[in-house]
């Protein structure tokens, strides 16, 4: 056959794949390997298989070309077959030795150079060792190599994404390696997209200031028109990962609605969907979680999201039984999802049942050494049973791992409140509101406890300033007019007392501290109005 009609059955393989008619694309990339028994033609037909879902065909083809020893790109695809075909060990085989160090770094970078604008191919084969290591369970290799695919070629996004969704790396740990990515002079938005992913608790709404820079960005790569700015304004991705940092802010109202429009826009992206599901779930919207857990049974019933948008849904409607069923189906479809084994631990929380709770926390600290929360609620179990020692050890541990949530703060002022020492809870608790991007209802609590903070320690003036300041906040809270009244008590200020103890009682009329103490000043105030020098007779 001629040259001429070899290079037009090429072409016909190259249509046949780009129109997914695969099993045409394999007859075809046969008979070309079979004239001209190239190497490209081979690795052209082992690719047609690959796409036809032939992965052990495939396989076979490339390892007894003998080329798979010499050619990356025929290793490479060899092991993508065994990936397929779920044989983990054989895969790191075929990948060969490599060396990481505890950054990433790789030893042997001669591989590393790739094509303008392609992934490089030392940035691939690290990926495919970390999911390898992933699927063998050792998390601790995985993490490593996702770092070295990440380094070799910043471009190899699927590397940050497990290390980010997995949460397999601290709050520090993800920011060293974003600064010591190699991103090229023309990536500057890519960079700053990669600042917006990781974990979001940066104090006064630096993300948001993220993604003012990231438009400017944009707007200076292509200063002469606008369209690719605007485009990226608007990118789905860029959206979810502001209502993600709106969720992780407890702005759970503005995280709803945002993450609502995203869906009309695109419906099926998970990412959105996961955060729609725990605002929804803040917001106690259970109608909501019933409809997106009703599609996404139907259209992804072998993903761990949609059933755990299940087991969110009974937890909504405090169902716990049903909800763990559910939360316990999804990480055995993918125990690698954090979210579920938070929830399953959560649901056994909710029925107080201790042991149940601490094992799926353990299980969830375990996995995802990245993420503080699960640290934080065995925290919040031992604070539950009065073990506050343990509970400040969890509670100093999650604040290791992610040094600026507000949260892990509150939980360190209640425990120093609970054990009487009133100058540290009252430290953490402002350290709390330092760390609270605007304040609002959800964070009135916090407000509430410094006050009793500041009050035991006699601390009058600054415990009314802060009962007032919650008072701001809501209006309906019994503890902030309790309280208040009995510090203007403790001030003498009788008639100020008064008037709040009636307050609280206003919204709780049975409250038995308030009726007390409300007697008590009512008779204070009593001996008040009588004269000490009128004699009764």
């Amino acid at each position: 056959m001629r040259e001429d009609q070899i290079e037009k059955l090429r072409g016909v393989v190259r249509d046949c794949v780009s129109k997914h008619l695969y099993s045409s694309a394999i007859f075809f990339a046969d008979k070309v390997a079979a004239f001209t028994n190239d190497p490209a033609d081979i690795y052209m037909q082992a690719q047609a298989l690959f796409l036809g879902r032939h992965y052990r065909r495939a396989f076979h083809l490339l390892n007894a070309s003998k080329i798979v020893l010499r050619d990356l790109r025929f290793r490479y695809l060899a092991a993508k077959c065994l990936e397929e075909l779920k044989e983990w060990d054989q895969c790191l085989l075929m990948l060969g030795d490599a060396k990481v160090d505890d950054d990433g770094n790789l030893f042997d970078t001669k591989h590393s150079i790739g094509e303008d604008r392609e992934i490089n191919i030392s940035s691939a084969i690290c990926f495919l060792r970390g999911r390898a290591y992933e699927a063998l369970e050792n998390r601790s290799q995985a993490r490593l190599w996702y770092k070295a695919a990440i380094k070799a070629d910043p471009l190899c996004y699927e590397a940050l994404e497990c290390l980010v969704e997995n949460h397999m790396l601290t709050c520090e740990e993800e920011t060293s390696l974003l600064s010591a990515l190699q991103f090229g002079p023309e990536d500057g938005w890519l960079s700053l997209f990669y600042s917006c992913l990781i974990k979001k608790y940066d104090k006064e709404s630096t993300i948001e200031a993220k993604f003012r820079e990231l438009e400017k960005e944009c707007s200076n790569c292509n200063p002469s028109g606008q369209s690719f700015m605007h485009t990226l304004k608007n990118d789905t991705d860029l959206l979810a990962c502001k209502a993600e940092y709106y969720n992780q802010c407890g702005e759970y109202n503005k995280c709803f609605e945002l993450t609502s429009i995203l869906l009309e826009k695109d419906p099926f992206h998970l990412k959105c969907t996961l955060v729609h599901l725990a605002a929804a779930m803040e917001l106690g919207n259970s109608n909501e979680l019933y409809l997106m857990a009703c599609n996404l049974v139907k259209d992804y019933p072998q993903k761990a999201l949609s059933w755990f948008a299940v087991g969110c849904y009974y937890y909504c409607i405090k169902k716990y039984d049903q909800s763990r069923r559910y939360f316990s189906k999804a990480t055995s479809l993918d125990g690698t999802f954090a979210p579920a084994w938070i929830g399953y631990g959560n649901a056994y929380a909710a029925q107080e049942e201790n042991d149940q709770a601490m094992s799926a926390y353990r299980t969830a600290a375990r996995l995802f050494p990245g993420c503080h929360l699960p640290t934080m609620f065995i925290g919040m179990e031992y604070m539950r049973t009065h073990s506050y020692k343990l509970a400040e050890q969890f509670f100093l541990q999650a604040k290791e791992i992610c040094p600026s949530d507000p949260l892990v703060y509150n939980e360190l002022g209640i425990v120093a409140y609970n054990m009487k020492e009133y100058g540290r809870a009252v430290k953490w608790f402002e350290k709390t509101l330092s760390y609270v991007p605007s304040l609002s209802q959800l964070w009135e609590p916090t407000v509430v406890n410094l006050a009793h903070a500041y009050r035991k320690l006699k601390m009058y003036h600054e415990a009314i300033s802060c009962y007032e300041r919650a008072l701001t906040l809501s209006t309906k809270s019994l503890s902030t007019y309790a309280g208040l009244a009995y510090t203007y008590h403790l001030q003498d200020n009788v008639t100020a007392a008064i008037t709040h103890y009636h307050k609280a009682l206003w919204l709780k009329p049975d409250d038995q501290f308030s009726n007390e103490m409300l007697s008590l000043a009512l008779v204070d105030e009593a001996r008040r109005g009588v004269d000490p020098k009128f004699e009764f007779r």
